[in-house]
Formats: C-alpha cells, structure tokens, sequence
C-alpha cells in the first residue's frame, strides 16, 4: 500500500470522527433542551458508520487479487436514538405538563464524555498514522540523496 493510500484512509477516520465529535457536542448542548420546534423535548443523535472501499489504482487491484480489499469509513447517518425521556417534577417549569411534570432529553452527560474520549482518541489515532505515513515518506526521500 502506498502512503497517500494511507493518508486517505486515515484522513477518512479523521472526517468520520470529527463528525462524530460535532453530534456528542450537540447533544451535550441541548441535554437539557424541553421544547424543540417539534414540541418535543431534545432527542439524543448519533452516527452511523460504514466501510467503503479504497480509491482504485494498481495496489488495490492486487490487494482485490489477493482477496484483502483495504476498506475505509464514513459517516451515512445521524439519527435519533430511540428511548424515553427523562420525567422530573417540577409544577413552576413553562414546559410542565398538566399533572406537573417535565420531560428531559434522553442524553446522558456521563456517557457523551465517554463517547467524546472515544472518539477523540480514535481521531488522534488516525491523526498519528498520517505523521507516520509523512515521516516515512521522508525518510525515503533522504535515502534516495
């Protein structure tokens, strides 16, 4: 595989994980939004990932030939996640409903910043592979002097 096969694939996960990182950032913002333009309270977003195959060329053509076909990700969907909301008491709330209660978005904040080191770390990862694919790519340029 070459370096810039390899600078795509990882600059890919770096997209995916930024994407990743803007809806954890979104949802912790609105973990405690009542009334959405639906009426609803905030509903908890989360990506969706996928493999796609790697840009052609002759070394993808031999990796299909040797049935090991590089794959990369990216992001095909934000959806809400199913679940209920959160109900608190509280009659003075404007959003509290007849009986006194108020419904809270389904985010936890503990599990957002687990999900946000996660993906922090994976795009550090892939951010790590790409100084790794210049720096040889360097090297080789001083071997070949």
């Amino acid at each position: 595989m070459d370096l810039i096969r390899t600078i795509d694939l990882a600059a890919g996960g770096m997209v995916a994980q930024r994407t990743r990182l803007n809806v954890i950032s979104t949802n912790m913002a609105n973990a405690n939004t009542t009334r959405t333009e639906e009426g609803t309270p905030y509903r908890r977003k989360t990506t969706i990932f996928q493999t796609v195959p790697a840009a052609g060329g002759f070394g993808s053509r031999l990796q299909d030939a040797l049935d090991r076909q590089l794959e990369g990700v990216e992001v095909t969907d934000i959806v809400p996640v199913e679940g209920p909301f959160k109900r608190i008491f509280d009659p003075t709330h404007p959003d509290a409903d007849d009986k006194g209660y108020v419904y809270l978005p389904n985010v936890n904040l503990v599990e957002e910043m687990v999900l946000m080191l996660n993906a922090n770390r994976a795009y550090e990862a892939n951010a790590a592979v790409v100084k790794a694919a210049k720096d040889m790519a360097l090297k080789a340029l001083e071997i070949s002097r």
